[in-house]
């Protein structure tokens, strides 16, 4: 068997189009989990394109959903949502067309397998643990 690469960090975001060349694994913001290199141990290099967003340290994203119209405050609208099974939160990123503005940290207090936008506008989260919950974000 091959030598499998183990990485922390550089969970990223990319807005993908066709033909561009997102760089892996040339260029990463991570690390090998035995804190060495990963390639040629850059972030950037002519003709590769940097990611969107990127966490470092790797929250372990699991589940994504884009917000539409909802019934929360209307700044949620356009908004990208990422779970956390590593540090159990739900990251809402606020985003600008090509940019993230800001990341905003909602604890949920338990791994965060999965993430959606149901056809009711609200946000319903699934947690990972052995009395994994069903959640449904309320509006304040």
């Amino acid at each position: 068997m091959g030598q499998r690469t183990r990485r922390a960090g550089r969970d990223e975001i990319n807005l993908i189009e066709g033909g561009k060349n997102y760089g892996w694994p040339v260029v990463t913001y991570g690390t090998d989990y035995g804190g060495g290199k990963i390639g040629e141990g850059i972030t950037a290099k002519a003709g590769m394109e940097q990611p969107l967003y990127y966490w470092n340290p790797s929250i372990a994203p699991s589940g994504l959903a884009f917000v539409g119209k909802n019934p929360y405050r209307s700044d949620w609208q356009g908004n990208l949502l990422a779970g956390s099974l590593k540090f159990g939160y739900l990251a809402r990123l606020k985003l600008d067309n090509t940019r993230v503005l800001s990341e905003e940290k909602i604890e949920v207090g338990e791994r965060v397998r999965d993430v959606l936008q149901a056809p009711d506008g609200f946000v319903y989260v699934l947690t990972d643990s052995g009395n994994g919950k069903l959640l449904k974000l309320l509006p304040q």
